[in-house]
């Protein structure tokens, strides 16, 4: 058997232990479903209903058809290599090895994408870097980080706009803030979070000393967009009641006052005030839904702190992550015990085996019920 054909195979385990762990049978099943109800007279009643629907079919079509798809090419592949056994060809075993890379590097991000488990794993991120404690070389090493997550950002063909960049007096940068626009993106650089230090031969050092500097990078989800509130008729308790206030002898005789209760969070409304129960629910409802916004509104920002996390400083003893250039090449997670001699390679974006070493820790712990 050739190394090709050890490959394919290897490979094909791989997909297929994926495929059934999956379950994409199942979620055949559930496709077939969800398209039936796509059928039926009433299903676009409800727009933003029928939308989450559709979002959802289209999400699962898209995940069968890949894993399928990859099934396939290796099928392919493997028939391609069995001839190549049989009729040696240089460019066919050339043209085998190329599909053979890509179809590997696919496989690595598909398996890589099922570590996201976070709430907000999908949504797009903020990433923030602070100069921390070291000077000019920390501001040096600051914008250097933002041109290593630029680059990373590039590799993955994500959207980046940088919204804030505020230079240092003399090199680098004191801060700056960057969105990160893709998928998983957040999910992506939620592994970059923390102190992150630098070791090498300071150039702002006349002497030439070694030197050691610190940066602070926060990174949270894009959860800022507009909020919505929906209010659904079932999630209301609508009772009216005689008005008791001013409005003469016309506003006791009726039953013109309202009180809606939302169900889902206990929220009461009452307006007494208007002539006509119409006018008074109008109101009433104009209320419960100002109400619900501010609640939705502070959990946002409730949320936004939690993952940020707590504020530590940039400096010795509460780093993650370590780059040293001098006296010798060495990038150290400190969390997983990953770590690479390539510390150009990293410096220029390539960040993904530590950040995958990170979630299958993640994934790891949360299997073992650790808390990380």
């Amino acid at each position: 058997m050739s190394e090709l054909t050890s490959r394919i195979e290897r490979l094909q385990w791989r997909v297929h232990e994926t495929m059934v762990r999956l379950d994409l049978a199942h979620k055949r099943e559930h496709i077939a479903a969800l398209e039936a109800e796509t059928l039926q007279p009433d299903f676009w009643a409800d727009n933003r209903r029928a939308q989450a629907h559709m979002q959802r079919l289209t999400a699962l079509r898209e995940e069968v058809e890949t894993w399928e798809g990859l099934e396939k090419q290796l099928l392919d592949l493997q028939e391609l290599a069995q001839l190549l056994e049989e009729e040696p060809e240089a460019d066919l075993e050339a043209e085998i090895t190329r599909s053979l890379n890509a179809t590997e590097q696919e496989v690595e991000q598909l398996e890589l994408a099922l570590l996201f488990s976070g709430e907000h794993d999908e949504r797009d991120a903020i990433l923030s870097i602070h100069a921390g404690s070291g000077g000019v070389d920390a501001q040096d090493w600051a914008e250097m980080l933002l041109r290593m997550y630029l680059r990373w950002a590039e590799r993955h063909r994500f959207r980046t706009q940088i919204y804030e960049y505020n230079e240092g007096e003399e090199a680098g940068i004191k801060s700056a803030t960057v969105e990160i626009a893709g998928r998983y993106a957040y999910g992506h650089l939620r592994s970059e979070i923390g102190t992150h230090r630098l070791i090498r031969l300071s150039p702002f050092d006349a002497a030439h000393r070694r030197h050691t500097s610190f940066a602070r990078i926060e990174v949270i989800p894009d959860i800022e967009d507009a909020i919505e509130v929906t209010i659904r008729p079932e999630d209301l308790d609508i009772d009216t009641y005689r008005s008791t206030g001013a409005g003469g002898q016309h506003v006791n005789k009726t039953d013109s006052a309202v009180r809606i209760r939302h169900i889902p969070t206990g929220i009461v409304v009452t307006c007494q005030n208007e002539r006509s129960q119409i006018q008074n629910r109008e109101v009433a409802m104009r209320i419960l839904r100002a109400r619900l916004y501010e609640l939705e509104r502070r959990k946002r920002e409730e949320e936004v702190a939690r993952l940020k996390g707590e504020y530590v400083q940039a400096d010795f003893g509460t780093q993650i992550r370590t780059v040293t250039l001098h006296p010798y090449t060495i990038v150290k997670d400190h969390r997983t015990g990953y770590e690479t001699s390539d510390t150009q390679g990293y410096l220029a974006g390539d960040l993904d085996p530590f950040i995958r070493a990170y979630l299958q820790m993640q994934a790891h712990q949360a299997a073992a019920g650790v808390q990380p």
